[in-house]
């Protein structure tokens, strides 16, 4: 084959260039070397339900419940959405997905046994520290109960702690006391997560929005229909959240024991 500068001929003038079925011009095959090489894409990496619950997470702490999704876990991962369809087809399986990894870390050791109130002490501590690290986790708490494996661990681990203590071996006393406990603990975290979202809604923290109320305050106290806040203002302590937190939890273990001592009491006089 000879390679020569292209000639024109009758032929060449005369006939248009060949087309195919769709009647595009056919382009020579010569030019398929003048294609610019296409852009590389990353191979799919390999998925597993303990990867997407990471990114999940991930996405929950730095930008809030609401921006989880599954388009978003997927980009995060750099694969298709509908390759996380086989692992959860929807966000509320993905938050149960997400919750459960959460209760992993509050039973990451298991409750001590027979002291009843370091066990509920230590459930309590944990589960707090647990929504310090994810603020969104508070936000799904309270609702159905959780029945992923290590939310399920947790809570046969809680009561089986509890039934062995002294004063708990009808079920009934220890479901009493779990769940009165869990309702302090998911209150007062609550309440510590409102408080946070209002400082970052606001852009007030609590110092600051006290120096903007103080003034309307200092005038509802001066008509002195409200004593009590007066006393509240000038000569409570105000705690810090921790110290509160714990002061709360021993009020509930403290009222337990009591409710158990006075059981037994009505027990023995029974008998």
């Amino acid at each position: 084959m000879r390679l020569v500068k292209a000639r024109d001929s009758v032929k060449s003038r005369a006939m248009p260039p060949p087309r195919d079925k769709s009647n595009a011009p056919v382009t020579p095959a010569a030019l398929v070397w003048e294609r610019a090489e296409p852009v590389r894409r990353p191979a799919p990496g390999p998925l597993s339900r303990e990867r997407i619950v990471r990114a999940a997470i991930a996405i929950a702490d730095k930008e809030g419940l609401a921006e989880v999704s599954l388009r978003k876990v997927a980009a995060k991962l750099n694969a298709g959405p509908m390759r996380l369809y086989t692992y959860t087809s929807t966000k509320e399986g993905l938050l149960e997905l997400m919750v459960d990894s959460i209760y992993g870390e509050i039973a990451g050791k298991a409750p001590a046994r027979g002291d009843w109130r370091k066990m509920l002490r230590s459930i309590a501590e944990r589960t707090r520290q647990a929504a310090k690290k994810h603020p969104w986790f508070v936000d799904l708490l309270g609702r159905r109960p959780h029945l992923g494996p290590n939310a399920l661990d947790h809570y046969e681990e809680s009561l089986a702690a509890l039934s062995e203590a002294r004063g708990f071996e009808n079920i009934d006393d220890a479901l009493q006391a779990y769940g009165t406990l869990n309702a302090y603990v998911v209150g007062a975290i609550k309440s510590d997560a409102a408080s946070l979202r209002a400082e970052q809604e606001s852009g007030l923290n609590e110092s600051d929005w006290q120096a903007a109320s103080w003034p309307y305050l200092e005038r509802v106290i001066a008509t002195g229909r409200f004593p009590m806040i007066a006393k509240v203002v000038n000569e409570a302590t105000h705690p810090s959240s921790d110290l509160t937190f714990e002061l709360g939890l021993e009020c509930v273990i403290e009222g337990i024991a009591a409710r158990l001592a006075a059981r037994s009491v009505v027990h023995r006089r029974r008998t």
